[in-house]
């Protein structure tokens, strides 16, 4: 096991990774930005390196200050926690050269993961199905006979993107081509990397993906599906484990998918394998999240696995224990229990389509009771800045079934208050989208949260 290990993020996602060192016996490191200097995870980390000021590229993005702050403080790893570098290979490289563990896949395995039009390619080899697309990268009049030969309506996506962002929906021909470009040039501004693809897209589908664990010595595990089905902007807002209304068959079917997926790419690390699930029921790939998930929560609550603590393990060089696992394809022991269920509780107006609201949180009510876990790095009197994610908290519970996690989970969300001069947050949305009879009844698919604000903007206008 590592000495120390530097964690290199913010948020609650820092604190997350500081309570698992903490509880493996490692010492953390945090870096932080100036904004970031009083944060929580700051304040309890055991050591903490300002790496500049707040814009991301100068602090969080900056893998020089980074990689500097890990060898003058003494760390053997870095964990990357999620977004900023968590899915570079350049990054990777750099800490290999250098003779530091990144807590994740190899620089290789995210070369070829970060290339969405690469891993489609790898993943059809081994059997997984997507959705028609192109898995080479074409011009601006080749795409657009593929998308023609595809049938409207496609989604255009930035070939390096991730968490819903480089990517647009084009619903008629005369439009593709404008949003070919301006999909393109909005991938090089937000990932240095012009390339996009194409593929079908599925006005209503079920956003269903898988966690695996793998670790140095060949051993894939996968450990249960979530549903990540209500999203606003491509960009989810509830998730749940097991995922609901899905035949046991689909699942376990998907589940097996992405086990040979990781093992055709020599995964290593957790990681998220992506699929949407069409009404007629049959499912695609779509994409693999290198990294740990914003959601990894629920997997946490159904199956009793610290997957952080797992993460750091297996870069350590341990094994995954003989038992780790689900029964079925490609695992070990053991079904899920019970079902969890995720709410995102960002600083954001969703009558303002859900535009983020920064500023100073002068009342922070979190809730309480059997089975209730919230993950967040905010405190009363904390302020949410400008530059990051507008995440405030995630509020998680756990129940026998998921009839009774709804119930507690709106109960939880009930006593949830964050409040300040210019705050909102999306707690009344999330409530009207666990009381929807679609929810409830797992009859949902990806355009619920499109819908619902929809309505709600119809209303506010008369």
């Amino acid at each position: 096991m590592f000495d120390k290990v530097l964690i290199a993020n913010r948020g609650e996602i820092a604190l997350r990774i500081v309570r698992a060192c903490r509880e493996l016996g490692v010492a953390s490191v945090v870096v932080h930005s100036t904004v970031d200097r009083a944060s929580a995870p700051v304040a309890l980390a055991d050591e903490s390196v300002e790496i500049g000021p707040d814009p991301p590229h100068r602090s969080y993005l900056n893998g020089a200050a980074i990689l500097e702050a890990a060898l003058q403080t003494g760390a053997e790893a870095l964990h990357p926690g999620y977004g900023f570098l968590s899915e570079s290979a350049d990054f990777a490289e750099a800490c290999a050269s250098l003779g530091l563990v990144l807590i994740g896949p190899p620089a290789d395995v995210l070369a070829q993961l970060g290339d969405k039009t690469a891993a489609r390619s790898i993943m059809a080899g081994v059997g997984l199905p997507l959705l028609p697309g192109n898995v080479e990268p074409l011009s601006a009049d080749d795409a657009f006979d593929l998308a023609r030969a595809i049938g409207f309506p496609v989604i255009v996506k930035a070939a390096a993107g991730g968490g819903g962002r480089g990517l647009r929906v084009v619903r008629e021909p005369d439009r593709f081509l404008e949003e070919f470009r301006s999909t393109r040039a909005a991938a090089q501004t937000l990932f240095g990397d012009p390339t996009v693809y194409v593929e079908s897209y599925l006005e209503a589908a079920r956003h269903v993906e898988v966690q695996v664990l793998a670790d140095t010595h060949g051993r894939v595990v996968d450990l249960g599906d979530r549903d990540c089905t209500v999203q606003r902007r491509h960009q989810k807002l509830v998730e749940e484990s097991p995922a609901p209304g899905l035949a046991a068959d689909l699942t376990a079917r998907i589940r097996a998918s992405a086990v040979a997926g990781a093992k055709a790419v020599g995964y290593v690390g957790a990681g998220t394998f992506e699929f949407l699930v069409s009404p007629d029921g049959d499912f695609h790939f779509m994409e693999v999240n290198p990294r740990i998930q914003v959601e990894h929560p629920v997997t946490e609550m159904v199956t009793g696995i610290d997957l952080v603590q797992q993460q750091i393990r297996v870069a350590a060089g341990e094994p995954l224990p003989d038992g780790l696992g689900l029964a079925g394809p490609g695992s070990g022991l053991g079904p899920v229990t019970g079902a969890a269920i995720e709410c995102r509780v960002n600083a954001e107006d969703p009558a303002l389509d859900f535009a983020p609201t920064p500023g100073l949180v002068d009342e922070l009510v979190l809730p309480g009771g059997p089975f209730v876990r919230v993950d967040t790095h905010l405190r009363q009197g904390d302020r949410i800045p400008p530059n990051y994610d507008s995440l405030v908290a995630k509020v998680i519970v756990w129940a026998p079934d998921r009839h009774q996690a709804i119930a507690r989970i709106q109960r939880a969300l009930g006593e949830t208050r964050v409040a300040g001069p210019h705050l909102r947050n999306t707690i009344p949305f999330l409530q009207e989208v666990l009381a929807d009879p679609r929810f409830r009844g797992a009859h949902h698919d990806t355009r619920l949260a499109a819908q619902l604000a929809e309505g709600a903007l119809e209303i506010d206008g008369g």
